[in-house]
């Protein structure tokens, strides 16, 4: 190609004849659907950047060739968009100065598409030099805001549309010394009320994106801007009427003061809203339930609405006729249709995490038993699969769920009602919905629910054999939310036949089916845990029968089942006729997956479940499990310092294999305890987890110190050679911006310690200074506290001279975080170490005393030995105290505390 003809001014640039017809014709031949051409084109496209006048060129067809299709000029942009986007930096100086000049030139072309797609040019040139090496860009857009040729305007407002939405940080930063924003936002204001609803639109939509950081220029002009919502409240236009949702949304966050005087029109105004013919605005609105539920001002400023606002919530939540074609509604049985790569979301590994067992779980269902948050669960509010984009059935769905949380009770006169008509319908969209409403209500409202569960739950559990495949799953999410009633009634009534219908809901021939079922098998597990053991073989021969009937995304889900089962029944698994069942066909998917393939991750995860629970049943699989994760180690290993020496030829390796390894090794150990020596002796496994505990990825290094803990339990021989080095490598992770690494840090100490004995002494100064600081941390994790709480105690246990004298430091904190959990071995080694101490530095714990009181009454039943400690300290501190002292302290504490005291203790 040869070149154009460069002028002494770089703006009188012209192309020359022939160069332009190959152009063209290159733009014309891209648009064909014959792939052999496309990708001769983009070759053509390859070899042309190498000519920086090429871009003139496309800028030239874009801008200035009108005779042309807008199809052609769009793409001549969008290539040249690309090609800022990659070589922008490498540009001639006069070419970059020539693109710029011609895209403000042209920003108010007769075609919609031409101007969006200059604005998009735009928008990746800031991006690329940022705003601040085009100083005169926004004055000059500003500028043409108030131009006479609408087009002109228009097109200045939808470049600068795209930069407000872009570079909000950049626009709000110090590195704009002339702070843009200042002008720039009084100036979008006055076009609110244009008469043009595009340039409606435009305008809230520039100031929009600086709501949440509450950005100065705007909170000065709040008033103002808010009176302007109020006013284009009923736009014609829906674009506006979206623009205006949104606005108000975020005002909710960030100003609420300003809201409040006019609450009650605002919420009429989003529940007409969110009823919007056109579902954008609907979804906009919808999210505006959410956010108030969120505000202390939600219960008083709503109670007055429910009554309107939960019929059009649960009318939201109905299937759309675009959602079941999406859907493949109407497909009843595929189970036999093998799964595209696509369809496969990614999952994510969870690292190990040390924690210990609580005295109770949380509320009905659990912690967490909101199944509203978008996750890989096959939750009811994520039906779509692959298509999980947020759509109104799924907001409306999350809205009833957060205003149940907000009102308990008080929404079921309201919702009761609604619920008998939307079950009982004759249409199985609306049956559906009200399944759906009923699953999202049941964290907030079960205390209400609960009367009338004997009722609903053998209705659902008859739902299950719905003869519409999209009514048996959500029926299956919505279950699973009432599990945790369900397992506390005589098993007779629900449990069984509810486990029944569930697990020939597994086997169902629809997929979507298949998946719900499993997950609420999963949550079911959770929440019955060994209340299932009279159960197991019918079970497993259920999911051991699924293994040959499921496509590849479902295995995923069934592995996931298998695992929550293990760690649900424990060592109850370790029957011959169980492992017989279950392991043959894991191990031959064991056996079928390659080292690279990522369906490895889920299948090791359910393996580290399985040989934790089983025990010694693990033994005859156990040598090549731990051969194969110890090479997935090491492959790991190796791949990284290639990676490092030389990243241009060798791509650095994905530690998700390593992550999973280490934590079925940890699996291992913890499950067969002493029986993994002999692997380990024969095996490089210590030197290759030194390695891993100094990688620079913090999952890495959290499941290292999860394995050193539970290497340290199983086979302290082999790690106590590297003490040394082992020990410190965990005190510099004693850092609790990484919690998880720090936690198992922590516990890893711990184990050490226990093990140590008194040689430990060498290095208390390394990591107690530190421990203490975590403890009084402000807003540490209760988890993170815990094992801290734990190894401290266990420090002093073994080093009782080093800790004893820090004691006040910590004994407060270290009372509290200890009380909830429930009697095990690790608490009773921790609460050893404190009463050492305390006997040999009484007088760190006097001015902490009750809490001490309080901790000791947490125990249920602790070892004779340990009793008799604590029995010596109260006494001790009363008979030091005297009587009448010890009658004012102990009138302090809370009658409970006081009866188990007296009646256990003795005082």
């Amino acid at each position: 190609m040869t070149q154009g003809a460069v002028c002494a001014q770089e703006m009188a640039w012209q192309p020359n004849e022939d160069g332009l017809k190959q152009i063209l014709q290159l733009l014309k031949e891209s648009q064909s659907p014959n792939t052999e051409t496309q990708a001769a084109v983009q070759r053509r496209l390859e070899e042309l950047n190498k000519y920086p006048d090429f871009n003139n060129f496309l800028v030239y067809v874009l801008t200035k060739l009108k005779t042309e299709d807008e199809a052609t000029r769009s793409l001549s942009g969008l290539i040249l968009k690309n090609n800022v986007r990659t070589y922008f930096q490498k540009l001639p100086p006069q070419v970059a100065s020539f693109i710029k000049q011609e895209c403000l030139n042209a920003i108010g072309d007769p075609s919609p598409l031409i101007r969006a797609t200059i604005g998009i040019l735009i928008t990746t040139i800031t991006q690329k030099g940022e705003l601040t090496s085009w100083p005169e860009l926004l004055p000059q857009l500003c500028n043409l805001l108030d131009s006479e040729d609408y087009n002109v305007c228009e097109g200045a407002f939808g470049a600068l549309q795209k930069i407000c939405e872009d570079s909000t940080e950049m626009l709000d930063s110090e590195a704009l010394p002339d702070r843009p924003l200042n002008i720039l936002i009084p100036k979008f204001l006055q076009f609110v009320r244009h008469t043009s609803p595009k340039i409606r639109s435009h305008a809230i939509a520039c100031v929009n994106p600086f709501i949440i950081n509450r950005t100065q220029a705007l909170m000065v002009n709040i008033d103002t801007f808010v009176e302007n919502l109020f006013h284009l409240a009923t736009d014609e236009d829906a674009e506006v009427r979206k623009n205006v949702c949104r606005a108000l949304v975020m005002l909710v966050e960030v100003r609420m003061d300003r809201l409040i005087p006019h609450m009650n029109n605002i919420i009429e105004y989003m529940l007409l809203r969110t009823q919007d013919p056109d579902d954008t605005v609907a979804i906009e609105a919808c999210e505006f339930w959410l956010s108030l539920a969120e505000e202390p001002v939600c219960k008083e400023a709503l109670s007055p609405h429910l009554n309107r606002l939960i019929p059009v919530l649960v009318r939201g939540m109905k299937y759309s006729d675009f959602d079941i074609m999406l859907l493949k509604g109407d497909v009843e049985e595929d189970s036999m249709v093998p799964d595209r790569d696509e369809d496969i979301r990614p999952r994510f590994h969870r690292s190990r995490t040390h924690q210990l067992e609580h005295e109770s779980n949380g509320g009905a269902g659990g912690e967490g038993a909101s199944g509203l948050d978008e996750d890989e669960d096959g939750d009811g509010f994520d039906e779509e699969g692959s298509l999980s984009d947020w759509n109104l059935r799924k907001c409306s769905a999350a809205a009833l769920d957060v205003l149940a949380n907000v009102f308990h009770g008080e929404l079921l006169p309201v919702l009761l009602p609604i619920l008998k008509e939307t079950l009982f319908h004759q249409e199985w969209v609306v049956k559906e919905s009200g399944i759906l409403a009923l699953g999202a209500i049941a964290e907030g409202c079960m205390g209400g629910m609960i009367p009338h569960l004997p009722e609903i739950v053998p209705y659902l559990i008859n739902s299950l054999s719905d003869k519409k495949a999209l009514v048996r799953s959500i029926t299956c999410w919505t279950l699973s939310r009432y599990s945790h009633w369900v397992v506390q009634q005589p098993h007779e009534q629900y449990l069984k036949p509810l486990m029944g219908e569930l697990l020939k809901r597994i086997l169902d021939p629809n997929k979507k089916v298949q998946e719900a079922a499993c997950s609420a098998f999963a949550t079911l597990e959770e929440e019955a845990c060994t209340e299932l053991v009279p159960y197991l073989g019918f079970i497993l021969q259920t999911l051991v029968y699924a293994f040959s009937k499921y496509q590849a995304k479902n295995l995923l889900i069934l592995y996931d089942a298998i695992g929550t089962l293990a760690d649900s029944v424990g060592v109850h698994l370790n029957k011959q006729e169980y492992i017989d069942l279950l392991m043959p066909p894991l191990i031959v998917k064991w056996n079928v997956l390659k080292d690279e393939d990522k369906d490895l991750f889920p299948l090791l995860e359910c393996l580290s479940s399985v040989a934790t629970a089983l025990q010694s049943g693990f033994l005859p699989y156990a040598e090549p499990v731990f051969r194969r994760c110890v090479s997935l180690v090491e492959q790991t290993i190796n791949h990284t310092v290639a990676n490092q020496q030389n990243p241009q030829q060798v791509d650095a390796p994905d530690k998700d294999f390593m992550i999973v390894a280490l934590d079925l090794l940890s699996g291992l150990a913890e499950g067969l305890g002493a029986h993994i020596e002999p692997l380990i002796k024969s095996s490089n496994l210590m030197q290759l987890l030194f390695q891993s505990m100094q990688d620079f990825m913090p999952e890495v290094r959290q499941s290292s110190f999860a394995l050193l803990g539970d290497l340290t339990k199983a086979c302290f021989q082999h790690v106590a050679p590297n003490i040394s080095d082992f020990l410190t490598s965990l005190a510099q992770n004693l850092n609790p911006e990484l919690i998880s690494v720090c936690n198992n840090a922590t516990w890893a100490i711990g184990e050490i310690a226990v093990k140590m004995g008194q040689e430990m002494q060498t290095y208390v100064p390394m990591v107690l200074p530190q421990l203490i600081l975590i403890i009084n941390r402000p807003n540490t994790p209760k988890t993170l506290l815990e094992n801290t709480a734990i190894t401290i105690g266990r420090l002093g246990l073994v080093c009782p001279k080093e800790v004893a004298p820090h004691l006040q430091h910590f004994i407060r904190q270290w009372c509290t975080s200890l009380r909830n959990i429930r009697d095990n071995e690790e608490k009773d080694s921790a609460f050893r170490g404190v009463c050492h101490m305390i006997t040999l530095n009484p007088s760190g714990v006097i001015t902490d005393f009750i809490f001490f009181c309080d901790a000791v009454a947490s125990w249920v039943n602790p070892k004779p030995d340990l009793k008799e400690m604590f029995h010596r300290i109260l006494h001790g501190f009363k008979d030091q105290v005297g009587e009448e002292n010890w009658r004012r302290f102990s009138d302090q504490f809370p009658p409970m505390l006081k009866e188990r005291l007296a009646v256990n203790y003795n005082v």
